[in-house]
């Protein structure tokens, strides 16, 4: 039977917008949203010492906001399909709004670790925004668009690190939420009055089965890498635990290829452009959040520990700039760079200088110097592969699968980050130094394990094919 489409009623009260005006509303809800992923990495410390909780549980706050992010990607993206990407964005955005209230006003880690997951249910945004991007432009601009939507949610991402300690040294952490909150609300006002209702919805059902499967593995992993070190790693809870996510990802993935409207399109997967990129996102994802995460830690544990330079958060943040700044310049770059440089070589490029940034991290890290030149080397990097793992994926799949296929590849990145930082959190955890801080071993291991994922990428990024199999469009459907 073909799929029917029903045009969309005209209910939403947006007003006619120009596709400029639409996408700037776009990248502001893409751009807010990112900010939540690496707000809170420079204050985990001082959020663990007023909550009175350990560093393994800490890391939670950040796990566990990737872990709903992993779920609410594909999830919210069929919803987008269903009820229309317009109204998917207003409640992607008033998710995290809600989310950030709840955390401002936690009492403890249990409350703030579930404000984050609500929050993580934002992560809709991303998808929901390629997709517009794909109803509202001219087919010659979407690849261009998308790439710079890429751009703005690279450096959003690491424009968090810099913020945290200006707003924590003169208002309170708390505020790293109240903030985003009025912020967010005010880009859901002009979402709400400007951004298009979708031209087209796909009547369907939502695949809840394959979504608590993926939600199931995804713990089932997590959470015996995140404790293993606690538990033991021959204890039988870790053993049924990593059991259990084995089972679950082989029922996923069977779910997954027998359902007619899948959360993850396998089929799509087994284009060779799209596997190979979206293996590399997996990969560079781990090593990417691994970075964000855990550098401005190092970068605050105290000079008494003989490794540590005791910076500020603001400290640690301002150290971390020329990484931020680095990845916003070459992200904005990497789209004209293709005249020069196509799209695979910079995915090669980004993940041969994040190995090097990695390993620098690793084995040189005692000089100031040494971490902002490995850190803006890294910016560098993740600039150049945000857009070209975009515009790769872009460039492989017919137009009316963009959205689908820029979300998925938004999703497999997150997946990978939320297994790096649980892995990461595992080994500085199962490495107690003195004075009751983490062992410089401890990062040391963690950042050559990064260094071995950020290479894995760029031996994945080598059997990208070199130019794009030939697409063939579908013939349009009679209304």
């Amino acid at each position: 039977m073909p799929r029917l489409y029903q045009s969309a009623p005209e209910t939403a009260p947006a007003l006619q917008a120009a596709p400029r005006t639409t996408f700037a509303v776009l990248a502001a809800a893409a751009a807010a949203f990112a900010l939540m992923q690496s707000l809170l990495t420079p204050v985990l410390p001082t959020i663990q010492r007023d909550l009175h909780t350990t560093t393994g549980t800490v890391t939670w706050v950040l796990t566990a906001w990737l872990l709903a992010a992993s779920v609410a990607t594909p999830l919210m993206g069929r919803v987008a399909d269903i009820i229309g990407k317009d109204r998917t964005l207003l409640v992607a955005l008033g998710a995290i709004a809600l989310g950030c209230l709840i955390a401002a006003l936690a009492p403890g880690i249990g409350v703030l670790i579930a404000a984050r997951v609500l929050q993580g249910m934002g992560a809709a945004v991303f998808p929901v925004s390629f997709g517009i991007i794909r109803d509202e432009f001219p087919p010659d601009r979407v690849a261009s668009a998308i790439g710079t939507m890429a751009a703005v949610i690279a450096t959003g991402s690491g424009i968090g690190i810099v913020l945290a300690g200006p707003i924590v040294g003169f208002l309170d952490w708390r505020w790293l939420f109240w903030i985003p909150m009025a912020v967010v609300s005010v880009v859901m006002l002009l979402a709400w009055r400007l951004v298009p209702a979708s031209p087209v919805r796909s009547p369907g059902r939502i695949n809840v089965l394959s979504a608590v499967l993926l939600g199931g593995w995804l713990v089932a992993l997590l959470l015996p890498l995140s404790k293993g070190a606690t538990w033991g790693w021959s204890s039988g809870r870790t053993l049924i635990s990593f059991g259990l996510a084995v089972v679950l990802l082989i029922a996923w993935m069977v779910a997954e290829l027998r359902s007619a409207e899948p959360l993850i399109d396998m089929r799509m997967m087994r284009l060779p452009a799209v596997w190979t990129t979206n293996l590399s996102a997996l990969l560079f994802g781990a090593a990417m959040f691994g970075v964000f995460a855990f550098l401005p830690q190092l970068m605050q544990i105290p000079t008494i520990s003989g490794y540590g330079f005791g910076a500020s958060v603001t400290g640690a943040g301002l150290l971390m700039a020329p990484m931020l700044v680095a990845m916003a310049v070459f992200g904005s770059l990497s789209g004209p760079l293709t005249r020069w440089v196509s799209n695979r070589a910079q995915l090669l490029w980004g993940s041969a200088m994040g190995t090097v940034s990695c390993l620098t991290l690793a084995l040189a890290h005692d000089q100031k110097w040494t971490v902002v030149l490995a850190g803006a080397i890294f910016g560098v990097g993740l600039g150049l592969i945000y857009s070209s793992m975009v515009n790769l994926i872009v460039q492989a799949v017919p137009r009316h699968q963009t959205g689908a296929a820029s979300g998925m590849n938004t999703n497999i990145r997150t997946i990978g980050a939320s297994i790096g930082t649980a892995v990461v959190s595992a080994v500085v955890t199962a490495h107690p130094g003195a004075h009751g801080l983490p062992a410089e071993s401890g990062y040391t291991t963690s950042f050559l394990i990064l260094a071995a994922a950020a290479a894995a990428a760029f031996a994945v990024a080598l059997l990208v094919p070199t130019k794009p199999a030939l697409i063939v469009e579908p013939a349009a459907a009679p209304a």
